[in-house]
């Protein structure tokens, strides 16, 4: 045996230091707030010195992390608690939003403090309008000219493209609606915003973010028609929005139109149930002959696949539309009618780039079956067509329409059509 003390087994292993950046910061807005607060409370009301402030400031604390704190100091003074209440534990400053002069000029001195502070750190944006839609569902927690103070802000941040219209949507909350805060602060907000930009400029950024159709929503339900909606904004000196309001519904009462005649079509209804269908509708919605055929044209256009070739979608138009001409017809009993309908083919050519060579085939297709006139041809020659593809399709209808004036010199008013047509048909369209 061997006289060794047998060696005991020990327990080794390697001790791992936690990385600084490994470990979880504590979220802790105290020291900021501090910070900050402090800043404001020394640059007081001179707006450029805050913006200096933060821009300097941005370096050392955390925004990134405490965006919410931030936005809360510098529009209330201090952090929100949820319902809008300044927490009571927290360090405050009076030099905000909230407590600035109600005037536009200051308004929008602090809406170029964000813009700066925004543009200056960019990964504050999204945070930014979540603040923003936070903010506007704690409006029942503020004072009236608080709120009136953060209309006139988001409108002009709005105008100015700092924030997205998608915000309005926290407006919608059913409690503010029915407390009546949500149109009262609309009428605020879009009037900085349309005082800003034009309806067009603020109709486009509603669009964009799918807005556009549910400002009836201001209201509550029992209230959401036209008719309230036009009243309240036109008496709060707000007409061009209920204007806007106005051609929405408009729009959407096309659109079912368009999507009820274009379903007739396809089913085979007769086109003199059509024709007497589309006139009461004239009647009962108040539409105009002239958007009447925009929309029958559509449904026609639409009910088609059509070739992409263009040799073959020549015919293919040509055909549908022989096919449906006693429906173009029927709503072209007026001038501005035929003028109407030869402007959306014009357009219609232009956008679909395979009917580029067919708008003249096709103008001449509506003029022999006698849906346009030749007074309608040549008012749109000569000083009311469109600028889209304009050189195009006017060197296309030159030789057409130097013809008509020729024949029109030539022939007696009463006898021009039959026989202008058999000889221009026999020279120049007999697949027509």
């Amino acid at each position: 045996m061997s006289n060794q003390k047998q060696q005991k087994p020990t327990l080794t292993g390697q001790r791992f230091k936690t990385r600084k950046r490994d470990e979880k910061e504590r979220f802790d807005p105290t020291q900021f707030q501090e910070s900050v607060v402090q800043g404001l409370n020394q640059t007081g009301t001179d707006l450029e010195a805050v913006a200096k402030f933060l821009d300097f400031s941005g370096a050392k604390l955390d925004y990134r992390r405490y965006a919410e704190t931030l936005f809360d100091i510098l529009v209330a003074g201090g952090m929100l608690a949820p319902g809008g209440a300044l927490s009571d534990d927290m360090t405050r400053t009076n030099f905000c939003l909230f407590t600035a002069p109600e005037d536009v000029k200051t308004m929008k001195a602090y809406a170029q403090v964000f813009n700066k502070l925004i543009r200056r750190y960019k990964y504050l944006e999204k945070g930014f309008e979540e603040e923003i839609k936070k903010l506007l569902l704690f409006l029942n927690g503020f004072s009236e000219s608080e709120r009136n103070k953060l209309a006139m802000l988001t409108g002009i941040l709005l105008a100015n493209g700092n924030l997205s219209a998608s915000i309005l949507s926290s407006l919608f909350n059913d409690n503010l609606v029915k407390e009546g805060l949500s149109p009262a602060f609309a009428v605020k907000l879009f009037k900085s915003w349309i005082s800003e930009k034009d309806i067009n400029s603020v109709a486009a950024s509603l669009r964009k973010v799918g807005m556009d159709n549910r400002l009836m929503e201001l209201f509550p339900v029992n209230k959401r028609s036209y008719d309230h909606f036009s009243k309240y904004f036109t008496d709060a000196e707000l007409k061009e929005l209920s204007d806007f309001a106005r051609n929405q519904q408009s729009l959407g009462a096309r659109k079912e139109l368009q999507k009820e005649l274009q379903e007739q079509m396809s089913q085979g209804v007769s086109f003199k149930e059509i024709i007497a269908y589309g006139k009461e509708e004239i009647k009962k919605s108040s539409i105009s002959e002239q958007m009447m055929i925009g929309i029958v044209w559509t449904s026609v256009m639409s009910l088609v696949e059509w070739n992409k070739k263009e040799e073959l979608v020549t015919e293919q138009a040509i055909k549908q539309l022989k096919q449906h001409s006693p429906l173009l017809k029927a709503f072209t009993t007026q001038g501005l009618s035929e003028l109407t309908l030869l402007l959306r083919v014009q357009d219609y050519c232009y956008d679909n780039i395979h009917f580029m060579k067919a708008f003249q085939k096709i103008v001449l297709l509506l003029y022999k079956v006698e849906v346009v006139s030749e007074e309608a041809i040549l008012k749109w020659y000569t000083k009311a067509h469109l600028a889209k593809g304009k050189s195009v399709f006017l060197e296309q209808m030159k030789k057409f329409v130097e013809w008509l004036k020729n024949a029109e010199e030539a022939e007696d008013a009463d006898s021009l059509s039959d026989s202008r047509w058999c000889l221009w048909n026999s020279s120049d369209t007999a697949f027509l």
